[in-house]
């Protein structure tokens, strides 16, 4: 069943079948045709399917995993992707781990379980299509960016926080000498080396202004380049600062140029120029960086509806499981019914992080806007942390860990939202279970200083690498090789912890020496927000 509106909606799209049961293929056509899609061919192999797709370019392409032949569905869509860039959804009757990875490593746009629903079809490729049309404007306006800044006539060099070369276009590399590999994470300084005219001295670079007071700098008058053969040109410039979707400095842009045969009158009006221009470049970045937020927020929507009912149907169908183990009549599929359970455990993982993902990405976006609601509580401290840290005292126990808490014998009452709180103190306590060695020790700690309290969790017998702290709060990132415990995780519980934190007036950093890593949370014992 359909309607019209969904029907008129989809008569442009061209879908590809790929399935070797040729009865299945005549009703997923006659299923996609009454949903007003056009089926521009069926394929019964995975050889066949990539020659079709390179000879009639569907816009989606609906493959069947197991495939009859040398090749089967997830090869093919592999090939097909790669060399085409149409989007994938799989059908398959299979649900088992090793191939739900197989291809969950492919990329697919959608995953549709047989047998096949005309509802759960329409909105795979629905979603499908829309997850494709945001990919390619996000493809084409970095390209467009990358195209600009190679066109301009200025030299453009873009650097991180420590003044490390991160990127260099043409006139750039014609100005200094280097090329953007052998730039690439060199220090701005040994690239774009600058003295004064007339004494020689090295001077400032402007960006390591741009990076300590967060404004744009100039250069005054003109100075000299030394470029990588030795010699020297006369060259203006200005830097910028680049921020990040909350405003945060994340490194700096460079623009300059030869002035070797200029008059000063022509420098100043290129100065205007180019000021211009950097800030239309900055507004630029900016609107690429919030089309991101957009599709993040926009797919999490999407897939947090069929996440919840998937998440019901294995409730039911453990239900229906256990009924059946407790029938007399049933005692001699106990094998079958065994390996059923495991699949369905599998599956009920999978989508429990499935579903902790999209509700991260949800609350990160709300605390983002700052929509999400603060509902103040008075918290007694002690009682508060009590509570919690008994519940890991038996997960620490079975890693062969010992969690300690030192808590003085008063603390002041704090006033904030005691369930927030509660998510940022489980995340730092999970994370203290999951990377801290057998042996070795958990520590939680609160003080009064002031106005405010301190809270420290601390674990022994792990180091994070000085290079990785910087990073430790940012979105999807995990430091390589740490996990102990193969847990896994979506590297946003951090960047959670610290949006949580700040959203209620406090602030979280960091250390890590002596073997040991170690958390600190300050908080306001009465709540501005």
């Amino acid at each position: 069943m359909t309607n019209d509106a969904g029907a008129s909606a989809s008569t442009s799209v061209r879908v590809l079948i790929v399935e070797d049961e040729w009865v299945v293929a005549i009703d997923v056509r006659d299923c996609l045709e009454a949903l007003g899609f056009s089926v521009v061919a069926i394929a019964a192999s995975g050889e066949e399917a990539i020659i079709k797709a390179r000879e009639l370019r569907p816009d989606i392409v609906f493959m069947d995993i197991r495939l009859e032949g040398e090749m089967d569905g997830i090869q093919a869509a592999q090939q097909i992707w790669n060399e085409l860039q149409i989007p994938i959804i799989y059908a398959t009757g299979y649900s088992d781990k090793a191939t739900v990875d197989r291809a969950i490593a492919t990329e697919p746009f959608g995953y549709v379980l047989k047998p096949i629903k005309e509802s759960d079809l329409y909105a795979a490729i629905t979603l499908a299509l829309q997850q494709q049309a945001r990919a390619i404007q996000f493809r084409e306006d970095r390209k467009w960016m990358a195209t600009i800044l190679k066109a301009i006539g200025d030299g453009v060099i873009v650097t991180d926080t420590q003044s490390q070369v991160k990127y260099l276009n043409l006139v750039a590399e014609s100005l200094t000498g280097w090329q953007l590999q052998e730039a690439l994470n060199r220090p701005l300084s040994q690239v774009l080396p600058l003295c004064d005219e007339q004494t020689q001295v090295p001077i400032e670079n402007p960006v390591t202004q741009v990076l300590q007071t967060d404004e744009i700098a100039y250069l005054v008058n003109p100075v000299l380049l030394t470029r990588k053969d030795g010699s020297q040109i006369l060259v203006a410039d200005s830097a910028a600062p680049i921020r990040d979707d909350e405003g945060v400095v994340t490194g700096a842009v460079m623009v300059f140029r030869d002035v070797t045969n200029r008059q000063s009158l022509q420098e100043q009006s290129f100065s205007i120029l180019r000021a211009q221009l950097l800030e239309q470049e900055m507004q630029e970045l900016q609107r690429l960086a919030q089309l991101k937020d957009a599709f993040l927020r926009t797919v999490s929507h999407e897939l947090r509806s069929p996440l919840a009912n998937i998440k019901m149907v294995i409730h039911l169908l453990e239900i229906n499981l256990n009924r059946q183990r407790l029938s007399p009549s049933e005692s001699e599929v106990d094998s079958q019914s065994q390996q059923i359970e495991q699949y369905l455990t599998i599956l009920r993982e999978e989508c429990d992080q499935e579903l902790n993902l999209v509700n991260d990405l949800l609350d990160l976006q709300r605390l983002e806007a700052e929509e999400t609601p603060i509902e103040l509580t008075s918290i007694e401290v002690g009682e508060w942390i009590a509570q919690i840290t008994e519940v890991y005292q038996e997960r620490a126990q079975e890693r062969q860990q010992r969690l300690d808490v030192f808590l003085p014998s008063t603390l002041p009452i704090l006033v904030s939202d005691i369930l927030m709180l509660t998510r940022v103190l489980r995340e730092l306590l999970t994370n203290a279970c999951k990377y801290t060695p057998p042996g070795e020790v958990i520590t939680v700690s609160a003080e009064s200083v002031g106005e405010r309290l301190r809270l420290v969790i601390r674990n022994s017998g792990v180091e994070i690498p000085e290079e990785e702290l910087p990073r430790i709060f940012d979105k999807f990132y995990r430091i390589p090789g740490s996990d102990r415990w193969t847990q896994g995780g979506t590297g946003l519980g951090l960047a959670l912890v610290k949006k949580q934190i700040t959203y209620l007036g406090g602030s979280i950093h960091v250390e890590s020496s002596a073997n040991e890593v170690r958390f600190a949370i300050e908080l306001p014992f009465t709540s501005g927000v």
